[in-house]
């Protein structure tokens, strides 16, 4: 691949197929481009879309004779570009009309609109002391690198308190001659230090690129509290190179690794954003995102409208068809936050991962919610300091990083060890994977408030963890004998238009029955994701709980009670609530979603409308993948599916 052959920037100082229908719907009937909440931020971009597709040449004129500069085509487009005035502020409280309508009255111009700016925030990073940077320590064994010693989640003997055995199980994997070739990650985030030596000889410069400053040079810009650490934290974790005496080892590490340097600036805009996620889609493999909305326990929001076409193009189109991974760290929001309240890691197209540290616990900072996949692993328990030990800054290695954002790349990267055991696989194909070969090994709730619990076709999860952690030995293993799952798709259920008061001392059952669109070319047989796309508003919306029980039994609790969101005002607009926990279940029949307040005050609401979306397959998956274990999950499921047809 591409070097940078060795330049550095001077440090910068502060300054399936799914169908139209399906996305017209997502992005126009669910309100995904919802307000910021405490006021709206209108940045110096714009959208600008032309008569036509008259290409870039044409659009740079535009901008200059209207006094903008032209950023580039959004998402490859021939007629829509991001526009920048330099004159107007980063962000201001009010929209600039005269600036707006000047682009509008543009012969050549059909929209022109100013992007609106909005909170992003790195997950699970803390503002660190000089002195938690690791200095030099002894080689340890198998690799030779001198941090692997530390890295309890590529192998646990129970160093600084862990349970032995309670890992990746990456050294399976690697054992199979499978490392990461010929895979690439690439980081959104605030940046990668591109030559550090753990990281130079895997970085891919063809497929980086940085959004904030807009230049091929993803470099973080230095603060002197380290605080743009994270991308490159997260970089070693993937793809660290072994046996070269720096540092730690990735989990993919002979993988390569893009940065994307899109978090640094005061307001994210839809615009940076989908433009990440669209970045060079054949090039890159896996996006992974450590980064989210505010994690406040109050904040609902989610992707915007171009991000949200970048996200369907990219699982639609990626990898030439394949589909681009998505994966996404799931919170760090702690049991006062909800991460089906958020719109990315609650999406169906990305992969929501969270945490355990080293003993099997859920992390204190862990949220909870049905949209979790599964997870992986980030502070360890004795040690609050002994975290995830990876790359950091200008050459330097550190122990401390952590949060959930330390365990998404952990999943990208036994990801990529996946696609190198099988480079068919497709998007749907990892997340059959990651259901399959998670596991619930020592994990559990240090409250006790979540249980394993098992699903109408005998596959168990937990509220917190999604159906375990990840298992990359036999990711692997399943990953070269794996058969393409059948197409996928999508069928609005049913639903209920008639508003219903909420009970303050009760709660109020709405039932759809539903035949799954059988008879129809969108039959779901074999459930993947299911979606109640629900509106409603309540004096108190953080004292809202909803469940929703499936045909098979299982009951997901799809949000659960925010204290700190005292919103009374805007409540839930169509808003899609999602769970996993019923995948590979049959949909037909009574589903109930059971709506209800926790608190000890009388509160009053509405529930406005539920729709029930039903995502997954008409024909069975797993046809013909032979079963080595009869214990295994793969085996349980295959038993269930003959059964039920049968």
């Amino acid at each position: 691949m591409q070097q940078h052959g060795g330049r550095r920037p001077a440090p910068r100082r502060a300054a399936l197929r799914t169908g139209p229908c399906l996305l017209l719907w997502l992005v126009l009937a669910l309100g995904l481009d919802t307000s910021l909440a405490g006021g709206h931020v209108f940045t110096n971009s714009f959208l600008v879309r032309l008569n036509g597709d008259l290409g870039n040449e044409v659009a740079h004129r535009v901008a200059q004779r209207n006094g903008f500069d032209n950023l580039g085509p959004v998402l490859g487009s021939s007629n829509e570009f991001h526009f920048v005035h330099r004159a107007l502020p980063a962000a201001r409280a009010k929209r600039s009309l005269p600036h707006t309508r000047k682009l509008k009255v543009d012969p050549l111009v059909s929209m022109a609109a100013q992007q609106s700016g909005f909170v992003r925030v790195k997950r699970g990073y803390k503002p660190l002391k000089v002195e938690t940077i690791v200095g030099p320590i002894s080689p340890g064994q198998d690799p030779t690198d001198p941090y692997f010693n530390f890295q309890w989640y590529l192998k646990n003997t129970g160093q600084n308190g862990g349970k032995p055995k309670l890992d990746l199980n990456v050294e399976a994997a690697w054992a199979q001659g499978v490392t990461g070739k010929n895979v690439t990650t690439a980081i959104m985030d605030d940046g990668v230090d591109y030559m550090h030596p753990d990281l130079k000889f895997n970085y891919n410069a063809r497929a980086s690129y940085d959004f904030s400053s807009n230049d091929p040079f993803p470099y973080p810009r230095y603060t002197d509290d380290w605080f743009n650490s994270h991308g490159t934290r997260c970089a070693g974790e993937v793809s660290a190179a072994r046996d070269n005496d720096v540092c730690g080892v990735g989990v993919a590490y002979d993988s390569k690794i893009a940065g994307i340097r899109m978090l640094d600036q005061p307001y994210m805009t839809d615009l940076i954003e989908a433009n990440s996620m669209g970045h060079e889609p054949h090039l890159i493999d896996i996006y992974s995102a450590s980064w989210g909305p505010t994690d406040d326990g109050k904040t609902v929001d989610g992707p915007r409208n171009a991000t949200m076409r970048a996200i369907v193009r990219g699982v639609n189109e990626g990898r030439n068809g394949l589909g681009n991974i998505y994966v996404w760290a799931s919170g760090d929001g702690g049991e006062d936050d909800d991460c089906n309240c958020d719109g990315y890691a609650a999406s169906m197209w990305t992969v929501s991962i969270n945490s355990a540290i080293n003993d099997g616990q859920n992390a204190h900072y862990d949220e909870s919610c049905s949209s979790t996949l599964a997870s992986t692993f980030s502070n360890g328990a004795k040690d609050p300091n002994t975290g995830v030990a990876t790359t950091d800054l200008y050459g330097k290695c550190t122990t401390t990083h952590s949060g959930t954002s330390a365990a998404a790349p952990e999943a990208a990267g036994v990801f990529a060890l996946a696609l190198e055991a099988n480079t068919q696989l497709t998007w749907r194909d990892i997340q059959h994977l990651t259901v399959l070969t998670s596991k619930r090994n020592s994990l559990f709730d240090a409250k006790g408030r979540f249980h394993w619990t098992m699903n109408g076709v005998g596959l168990e999860f937990n509220h917190l963890f999604g159906f375990g952690v990840l298992d990359a030995g036999a990711m692997v293993a399943l990953s070269k004998q794996w058969r393409t799952v059948p197409a996928r798709y999508h069928c609005e259920g049913g639903s209920v238009k008639e508003a219903m008061e909420i009970p303050s001392d009760r709660s109020v059952l709405l039932k759809i029955n539903t035949n799954a669109c059988a008879g129809s070319d969108t039959e779901v047989r074999y459930l993947e994701h299911v979606q109640a796309v629900i509106s409603l508003n309540a004096t108190r919306r953080g004292d809202v709980e909803l469940f929703l029980t499936s045909p098979m039994g299982t009951r997901s609790m799809i949000l659960s009670k925010r204290v700190n969101d005292d919103d009374h005002r805007d409540g839930f607009t169509k808003w899609p609530f999602m769970t996993t926990h019923t995948w590979g279940e049959y949909p037909h029949g009574t589903w109930l979603l059971e709506v209800s307040f926790n608190s000890q005050k009388p509160q009053a609401g509405f529930i406005r409308e539920w729709t029930l979306m039903l995502h997954g397959t008409r024909d069975p998956p797993y046809v013909g993948l032979p079963v080595s274990d009869p214990h295994s999950k793969l085996a349980i499921v295959k038993k269930a599916h003959e059964e039920r047809k049968a």
